[in-house]
Protein backbone atom coordinates (compact mmCIF):
# COMPACT_ATOMS: atom_id res chain seq x y z
CA UNK A 1 0.00 0.00 0.00
CA UNK A 2 1.10 3.49 -1.20
CA UNK A 3 0.64 6.16 1.22
CA UNK A 4 -1.06 9.01 1.25
CA UNK A 5 0.58 12.63 2.08
CA UNK A 6 0.09 12.88 5.81
CA UNK A 7 -3.11 13.48 6.87
CA UNK A 8 -2.38 16.46 8.75
CA UNK A 9 -0.05 18.33 5.26
CA UNK A 10 -3.33 17.58 3.55
CA UNK A 11 -5.75 19.05 6.08
CA UNK A 12 -3.56 22.17 6.93
CA UNK A 13 -3.44 23.17 3.07
CA UNK A 14 -6.84 22.88 2.27
CA UNK A 15 -7.68 24.42 5.50
CA UNK A 16 -5.58 27.28 4.48
CA UNK A 17 -6.86 27.27 1.07
CA UNK A 18 -10.78 26.81 2.08
CA UNK A 19 -11.13 28.20 5.45
CA UNK A 20 -11.34 25.57 8.50
CA UNK A 21 -14.79 24.88 8.58
CA UNK A 22 -16.10 21.04 9.05
CA UNK A 23 -19.74 19.80 8.17
CA UNK A 24 -21.72 17.38 9.87
CA UNK A 25 -23.55 15.21 7.80
CA UNK A 26 -26.12 13.81 10.07
CA UNK A 27 -29.44 12.08 8.96
CA UNK A 28 -31.11 11.76 11.76
CA UNK A 29 -34.73 11.18 10.95
CA UNK A 30 -36.11 14.58 12.36
CA UNK A 31 -33.91 16.34 9.61
CA UNK A 32 -35.20 14.07 6.90
CA UNK A 33 -38.48 14.69 8.10
CA UNK A 34 -37.83 18.59 7.83
CA UNK A 35 -36.35 18.15 4.34
CA UNK A 36 -39.65 16.08 3.35
CA UNK A 37 -37.88 13.32 2.84
CA UNK A 38 -38.63 9.33 3.93
CA UNK A 39 -37.01 8.04 6.91
CA UNK A 40 -35.96 5.90 4.74
CA UNK A 41 -32.45 4.84 2.22
CA UNK A 42 -34.03 6.88 -0.49
CA UNK A 43 -34.49 9.50 2.40
CA UNK A 44 -31.02 8.96 3.68
CA UNK A 45 -29.98 8.54 -0.09
CA UNK A 46 -30.87 12.15 -1.32
CA UNK A 47 -30.28 13.55 1.98
CA UNK A 48 -26.76 12.90 2.02
CA UNK A 49 -26.36 13.32 -1.98
CA UNK A 50 -27.69 17.22 -1.59
CA UNK A 51 -25.47 18.02 1.13
CA UNK A 52 -21.67 16.75 -0.79
CA UNK A 53 -23.17 18.67 -3.98
CA UNK A 54 -24.12 21.69 -1.85
CA UNK A 55 -20.84 22.21 0.04
CA UNK A 56 -18.20 19.45 -0.72
CA UNK A 57 -16.33 21.78 -3.03
CA UNK A 58 -16.24 24.55 -0.87
CA UNK A 59 -15.29 23.51 2.82
CA UNK A 60 -12.22 21.69 3.76
CA UNK A 61 -14.12 18.94 5.63
CA UNK A 62 -17.28 16.89 5.82
CA UNK A 63 -17.86 14.53 8.90
CA UNK A 64 -20.48 11.93 8.08
CA UNK A 65 -21.73 10.43 11.48
CA UNK A 66 -21.94 6.63 10.77
CA UNK A 67 -24.57 5.32 12.72
CA UNK A 68 -27.10 7.65 10.93
CA UNK A 69 -26.29 5.10 7.77
CA UNK A 70 -25.82 1.75 9.57
CA UNK A 71 -29.33 1.99 10.72
CA UNK A 72 -30.93 1.45 7.88
CA UNK A 73 -28.41 -1.75 7.02
CA UNK A 74 -26.21 -2.43 4.26
CA UNK A 75 -28.16 -0.37 2.00
CA UNK A 76 -27.33 2.36 3.79
CA UNK A 77 -24.05 1.72 4.38
CA UNK A 78 -24.03 1.67 0.88
CA UNK A 79 -25.40 5.03 0.77
CA UNK A 80 -22.12 6.10 3.28
CA UNK A 81 -19.76 4.78 0.73
CA UNK A 82 -20.96 6.61 -2.07
CA UNK A 83 -20.96 9.79 0.02
CA UNK A 84 -17.74 9.16 1.31
CA UNK A 85 -16.15 8.71 -2.36
CA UNK A 86 -18.39 11.88 -4.24
CA UNK A 87 -17.21 13.86 -0.98
CA UNK A 88 -13.26 12.86 -1.50
CA UNK A 89 -13.54 13.58 -5.45
CA UNK A 90 -15.22 16.75 -5.09
CA UNK A 91 -11.74 17.97 -3.02
CA UNK A 92 -13.36 17.68 0.55
CA UNK A 93 -11.43 15.69 3.30
CA UNK A 94 -13.80 12.77 4.75
CA UNK A 95 -13.41 12.58 8.64
CA UNK A 96 -15.29 9.25 9.43
CA UNK A 97 -17.85 9.96 12.40
CA UNK A 98 -17.50 6.45 14.02
CA UNK A 99 -16.13 6.70 17.20
CA UNK A 100 -14.48 3.08 17.54
CA UNK A 101 -12.57 1.91 20.39
CA UNK A 102 -11.81 -1.89 21.41
CA UNK A 103 -8.73 -3.89 21.62
CA UNK A 104 -6.44 -5.90 19.64
CA UNK A 105 -7.95 -7.47 16.59
CA UNK A 106 -10.99 -6.02 16.73
CA UNK A 107 -9.51 -2.70 16.93
CA UNK A 108 -7.35 -3.48 13.84
CA UNK A 109 -10.30 -4.65 11.93
CA UNK A 110 -12.31 -1.43 12.71
CA UNK A 111 -8.87 0.36 11.58
CA UNK A 112 -9.00 -1.61 8.41
CA UNK A 113 -12.38 -0.55 7.51
CA UNK A 114 -11.98 3.09 7.80
CA UNK A 115 -8.37 3.91 7.43
CA UNK A 116 -7.23 0.86 5.00
CA UNK A 117 -6.99 2.35 1.37
CA UNK A 118 -8.51 -0.28 -0.13
CA UNK A 119 -11.77 -0.25 2.11
CA UNK A 120 -15.05 0.65 0.56
CA UNK A 121 -15.32 2.97 3.12
CA UNK A 122 -11.52 4.70 3.00
CA UNK A 123 -11.79 8.27 4.97
CA UNK A 124 -9.16 10.86 5.52
CA UNK A 125 -9.80 10.32 9.06
CA UNK A 126 -11.58 8.20 11.88
CA UNK A 127 -12.93 9.52 15.32
CA UNK A 128 -12.08 6.95 17.92
CA UNK A 129 -12.40 6.59 21.75
CA UNK A 130 -9.18 6.21 23.77
CA UNK A 131 -10.83 4.96 26.72
CA UNK A 132 -10.34 1.24 27.50
CA UNK A 133 -6.28 3.02 27.28
CA UNK A 134 -4.94 4.80 24.91
CA UNK A 135 -2.57 1.62 23.80
CA UNK A 136 -5.35 0.08 22.25
CA UNK A 137 -5.32 2.18 19.90
CA UNK A 138 -2.21 0.79 18.51
CA UNK A 139 -3.33 -0.46 15.49
CA UNK A 140 -5.14 2.24 14.49
CA UNK A 141 -2.26 4.74 14.90
CA UNK A 142 0.13 2.36 12.77
CA UNK A 143 -2.86 2.12 10.16
CA UNK A 144 -3.17 5.32 9.98
CA UNK A 145 0.51 6.26 9.42
CA UNK A 146 1.03 3.41 6.72
CA UNK A 147 -2.02 4.83 4.50
CA UNK A 148 -1.42 8.88 5.49
CA UNK A 149 -4.39 8.66 7.41
CA UNK A 150 -5.26 10.31 10.84
CA UNK A 151 -7.30 10.33 13.72
CA UNK A 152 -9.63 12.56 16.13
CA UNK A 153 -9.40 10.92 19.97
CA UNK A 154 -11.68 11.83 22.13
CA UNK A 155 -9.81 13.88 24.83
CA UNK A 156 -12.34 16.76 26.09
CA UNK A 157 -16.23 16.16 24.70
CA UNK A 158 -19.34 18.47 24.76
CA UNK A 159 -21.65 16.52 26.20
CA UNK A 160 -22.35 17.07 29.83
CA UNK A 161 -21.32 13.16 31.07
CA UNK A 162 -18.01 12.97 29.30
CA UNK A 163 -16.61 15.10 32.38
CA UNK A 164 -16.90 12.37 34.92
CA UNK A 165 -14.04 10.88 33.01
CA UNK A 166 -12.26 12.98 31.18
CA UNK A 167 -11.77 15.13 34.61
CA UNK A 168 -11.17 12.80 36.67
CA UNK A 169 -7.41 13.00 38.37
CA UNK A 170 -5.08 9.80 37.86
CA UNK A 171 -2.89 9.17 40.54
CA UNK A 172 0.11 11.18 38.83
CA UNK A 173 -2.30 14.48 39.26
CA UNK A 174 -3.18 14.60 35.48
CA UNK A 175 -6.43 14.46 34.15
CA UNK A 176 -7.61 11.54 31.89
CA UNK A 177 -8.70 14.33 29.39
CA UNK A 178 -4.90 15.82 29.55
CA UNK A 179 -3.69 12.32 29.49
CA UNK A 180 -5.11 11.94 26.27
CA UNK A 181 -3.61 15.24 24.48
CA UNK A 182 -0.41 14.42 26.25
CA UNK A 183 -0.49 10.93 24.21
CA UNK A 184 -1.57 13.06 21.06
CA UNK A 185 1.67 15.70 21.68
CA UNK A 186 3.97 12.30 21.81
CA UNK A 187 2.16 11.07 18.43
CA UNK A 188 2.72 14.36 16.60
CA UNK A 189 6.33 15.58 17.68
CA UNK A 190 8.39 16.72 14.77
CA UNK A 191 5.43 16.78 12.24
CA UNK A 192 5.42 19.68 10.19
CA UNK A 193 3.19 21.80 9.84
CA UNK A 194 1.35 19.76 12.04
CA UNK A 195 0.64 16.28 12.91
CA UNK A 196 -1.97 13.85 11.36
CA UNK A 197 -3.40 13.04 15.12
CA UNK A 198 -5.74 15.10 16.55
CA UNK A 199 -8.32 15.80 19.57
CA UNK A 200 -12.03 15.94 19.81
CA UNK A 201 -12.66 19.04 22.33
CA UNK A 202 -15.87 20.33 22.37
CA UNK A 203 -16.52 23.79 21.58
CA UNK A 204 -19.07 24.71 24.19
CA UNK A 205 -16.20 23.64 27.54
CA UNK A 206 -15.33 27.48 28.13
CA UNK A 207 -12.35 28.04 29.73
CA UNK A 208 -9.59 25.35 29.01
CA UNK A 209 -6.79 27.25 29.75
CA UNK A 210 -5.80 24.49 32.37
CA UNK A 211 -5.01 22.37 29.40
CA UNK A 212 -2.28 22.63 26.59
CA UNK A 213 -4.09 22.11 23.72
CA UNK A 214 -1.17 22.91 21.71
CA UNK A 215 -0.63 19.18 21.05
CA UNK A 216 1.00 19.65 17.46
CA UNK A 217 -2.35 18.30 15.83
CA UNK A 218 -5.66 19.43 14.77
CA UNK A 219 -8.54 19.99 17.10
CA UNK A 220 -11.90 18.80 16.38
CA UNK A 221 -14.64 21.22 17.27
CA UNK A 222 -17.53 20.15 17.86
CA UNK A 223 -20.81 22.42 19.27
CA UNK A 224 -21.38 25.05 17.06
CA UNK A 225 -24.55 26.55 16.57
CA UNK A 226 -27.22 24.13 17.90
CA UNK A 227 -25.15 23.55 20.92
CA UNK A 228 -25.05 27.06 21.44
CA UNK A 229 -21.21 27.72 20.97
CA UNK A 230 -20.58 30.48 18.30
CA UNK A 231 -17.64 31.03 15.85
CA UNK A 232 -16.60 34.06 17.81
CA UNK A 233 -16.38 32.01 21.36
CA UNK A 234 -13.30 29.96 19.53
CA UNK A 235 -10.36 31.98 20.69
CA UNK A 236 -11.50 32.13 23.93
CA UNK A 237 -12.05 28.39 24.48
CA UNK A 238 -8.89 27.33 22.65
CA UNK A 239 -6.37 30.01 22.94
CA UNK A 240 -3.19 29.61 21.17
CA UNK A 241 -4.15 26.41 19.62
CA UNK A 242 -7.46 28.17 17.79
CA UNK A 243 -5.70 28.11 14.81
CA UNK A 244 -5.06 24.36 15.03
CA UNK A 245 -9.22 24.11 14.86
CA UNK A 246 -11.56 22.58 12.29
CA UNK A 247 -14.65 23.84 13.94
CA UNK A 248 -17.64 21.78 12.98
CA UNK A 249 -21.42 22.76 12.52
CA UNK A 250 -23.92 20.48 11.66
CA UNK A 251 -27.37 21.54 12.16
CA UNK A 252 -26.54 24.91 11.78
CA UNK A 253 -26.26 24.60 7.87
CA UNK A 254 -28.37 21.36 7.00
CA UNK A 255 -31.33 22.96 8.57
CA UNK A 256 -31.22 25.44 5.88
CA UNK A 257 -32.40 21.93 3.19
CA UNK A 258 -32.99 20.62 0.85
CA UNK A 259 -32.28 24.14 -0.79
CA UNK A 260 -28.53 22.83 -1.85
CA UNK A 261 -28.17 27.19 -2.44
CA UNK A 262 -29.30 27.84 1.07
CA UNK A 263 -26.99 24.79 2.15
CA UNK A 264 -24.24 26.59 0.32
CA UNK A 265 -24.85 30.00 1.66
CA UNK A 266 -25.46 28.66 5.12
CA UNK A 267 -21.56 27.33 5.12
CA UNK A 268 -20.21 30.32 3.81
CA UNK A 269 -22.15 32.30 7.00
CA UNK A 270 -20.52 29.80 9.24
CA UNK A 271 -17.25 30.21 7.14
CA UNK A 272 -17.13 33.54 7.39
CA UNK A 273 -17.66 34.05 11.13
CA UNK A 274 -15.18 31.89 12.06
CA UNK A 275 -12.38 33.72 9.61
CA UNK A 276 -13.50 36.64 11.19
CA UNK A 277 -12.89 35.41 15.04
CA UNK A 278 -9.47 33.96 13.84
CA UNK A 279 -8.58 37.11 12.02
CA UNK A 280 -9.03 38.81 15.78
CA UNK A 281 -7.40 36.48 17.50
Amino acid sequence: MTGLEPFGARLRRVMDERGPLCVGIDPHASLLAEWGLGDDVDGLERFSRTVVEAVAGRVAVLKPQSAFFERFGSRGVAVLETTVREAREAGALVVMDAKRGDIGSTMAAYAEAFLHQDAPLFSDALTVSPYLGYGSLSPAVALARESGAGLFVLALTSNPEGGEVQHAVRADGRTVGATVLGHLALENAGEEPFGSFGAVVGATLGDLSSYDLDMGGPILAPGIGAQGATPADLPAVFGRAVRNVVPNVSRGVLRHGPDTVALRDAAERFADEIRAALTSA
